[in-house]
């Protein structure tokens, strides 16, 4: 219900609500499909390197958004990691049990992926991180985000620790002013 009540709140163009069946699994992927950012780029350009996406968000909302924001403090998300992580364990232990899918993949990134372009670095070896910046902002700023950080020791969920009740959008024919609380 969530789901739904989210989607036609911020008019999205698919309103289905969440996924029920898995997509088909094929290798390779025939038609590559961009997903979400990470931070593994200069590492991605030096070694063969295993991207796993899974489901923890509500389809067919805005990136960056407040609206992809909501599912992250919800059971969505954690029906999705925890989902997400035995995938990545399974995936883990075939690498570790069969040494011939970690050598087809050195062989894969030296031939095709890693080998066709030389890659330089933005960051040198002797920069330095600039934790400089924002010092100020941030010691303005840290205790007033403190009361916001999660107790897991007081409370079950983010969403208990904030008061909120889950779910807190309209849902269908409610108007502004009210809220879903089923």
């Amino acid at each position: 219900m969530l789901a739904v009540a989210l989607q036609q709140e911020v008019d999205a163009n698919d309103t289905s609500g969440l996924d029920t069946k898995l997509d088909t699994i094929g290798l390779p992927v025939v038609t590559p499909r961009s997903g979400g950012s990470d931070d593994i780029g200069d590492i991605s350009w030096k070694l063969p390197t295993v991207t796993m996406r899974f489901p923890s968000n509500i389809p067919g909302l805005q990136g960056h958004h407040w609206s992809n924001a909501v599912a992250m403090a919800t059971p969505i998300a954690h029906k999705g990691v925890v989902a997400g992580a035995k995938a990545e364990a399974m995936t883990i232990l075939d690498f570790l049990l069969k040494p011939e899918l970690v050598d087809q993949a050195k062989e894969y990134f030296r031939t095709e992926q890693g080998m066709k372009q030389k890659y330089i670095p933005l960051v040198g070896k002797d920069d330095k991180p600039a934790t400089y910046l924002n010092t100020e902002i941030m010691q303005e700023f840290r205790p007033q985000l403190e009361k916001f950080y999660y107790d897991e020791t007081k409370y079950n969920s983010y969403l208990e620790q904030l008061g909120i009740k889950y779910p807190t959008v309209r849902m269908k024919g409610e108007t502004k002013g009210t809220t879903g609380g089923k």
